[in-house]
């Protein structure tokens, strides 16, 4: 079986986020910050493009496992694109007052921090990484 490309390495995510476009890096701290506090776990790149805070392991239906972050983000060309990791089934609530985003199973995309509700994305984040930790832990 294939082992997974993107995988959790010591490479500085201060020296990842220095080299972002200058328009992306202040939401990129901004990021740093918000997912260090609610996680309470060191940022971490995974990869070459997307920092993650926690861990937690994964078996599929497939059989594959594997190790992956609880939540993280990525500077994408077109949007910040934030990890989260528990999908989005649960949280219409948040997603509803969050302000202007799109979604795929467990990517959340947005254009700058300034289009959402910064509490409102901290209580996503949050209860993401606690359903994580309980169907994971």
């Amino acid at each position: 079986m294939a082992e997974l490309k993107t995988q959790q390495n010591d490479a500085s995510v201060t020296d990842f986020i220095n080299g972002v476009d200058e328009k992306r890096r202040d939401d990129c701290f901004a990021l740093l910050d918000l997912m260090s506090e609610v996680t309470g776990a060191p940022a971490k790149m995974w990869g070459t493009a997307i920092v993650g805070f926690g861990e937690y392991h994964y078996k599929g239906a497939s059989g594959r496992e594997g190790d992956w972050m609880l939540v993280g983000f990525s500077p994408r060309k077109q949007n910040l694109t934030l990890y989260i990791m528990s999908g989005f089934d649960r949280y219409d609530e948040l997603l509803a007052k969050l302000g202007k985003h799109s979604t795929g199973k467990s990517c959340l995309y947005i254009k700058r921090l300034a289009d959402v509700d910064r509490d409102v994305l901290r209580q996503l984040v949050a209860a993401s990484v606690a359903h994580m930790n309980i169907t994971n832990g």
